[in-house]
């Protein structure tokens, strides 16, 4: 993924500009303007269309040393006359994946974990949300014939989406959102939480990249 470590790569505009309602353009601000972990790279995305009338998308990928360690996608969606469903206005709507050891699979609780770590990011950073709801879904892979000589293959995909509390003026703090949603990425790609670990925080081994020494 070409874009700037630690923070939103310079990229196409792909809001409504001035036709979107001021609540959006200040929720995509903060988006553009959170300072991150500098493992992420992100960048803006094109978003999808029909979800909502407003509609801005990131993605993102933890590299260390070249290597991509875990992506994702997060999408900012806005319905300026409420949605029942959402029980709001905003709606942000994410799928992260990584790669596994395939013993890792294995493990019966690893699934609620990886949604604990969601949860666990917002409450760490005061961040206010509701109605969340996803899934956590494991897949392996086997190869065969011209593909023998890969090894198997584990993924981990994490698809959530919440509704975030709207502040002064209707806007969410999308900024905290981003920021927690960063060190989901992390911390399923086998990085300890930003400013260390207290031992209560479990991380996944990372598969690729660089290991830590003996």
């Amino acid at each position: 993924m070409a874009a700037a470590q630690g923070h939103l790569a310079d990229g196409a505009d792909n809001t409504d500009g001035d036709e979107a309602p001021l609540p959006f353009r200040q929720a995509v601000e903060a988006l553009r303007t959170a300072r991150l972990r500098p493992e992420m790279e992100i960048e803006p995305a094109r978003p999808p269309q029909r979800l909502a009338p407003f509609t801005y998308a990131l993605e993102a990928a933890v590299v260390q040393d070249d290597q991509d360690l875990s992506d994702g996608r997060l999408v900012l969606l806005h319905d300026p006359k409420g949605h029942d469903a959402w029980k709001g206005t905003f709606r942000l709507v994410t799928l992260v994946r990584a790669e596994l050891e395939p013993e890792m699979a294995a493990d019966p609780l690893l699934p609620e974990v990886c949604w604990s770590w969601l949860t666990g990011a917002f409450e760490a950073r005061g961040v206010d949300y509701k109605e969340p709801s996803g899934t956590v879904t494991l897949a392996g892979s086997h190869y065969f014939g011209g593909l023998a000589n890969r090894a198997p293959a584990t993924q981990i995909e994490i698809r959530a989406s919440w509704t975030p509390r709207e502040g002064k003026g209707g806007v969410p703090d999308t900024g905290a959102h981003l920021a927690a949603w960063c060190e989901l990425l992390c911390q399923i790609a086998g990085l300890p939480p930003a400013g260390g670990s207290d031992g209560a925080v479990v991380t996944l081994p990372q598969r690729r990249g660089p290991q830590p020494p003996h």
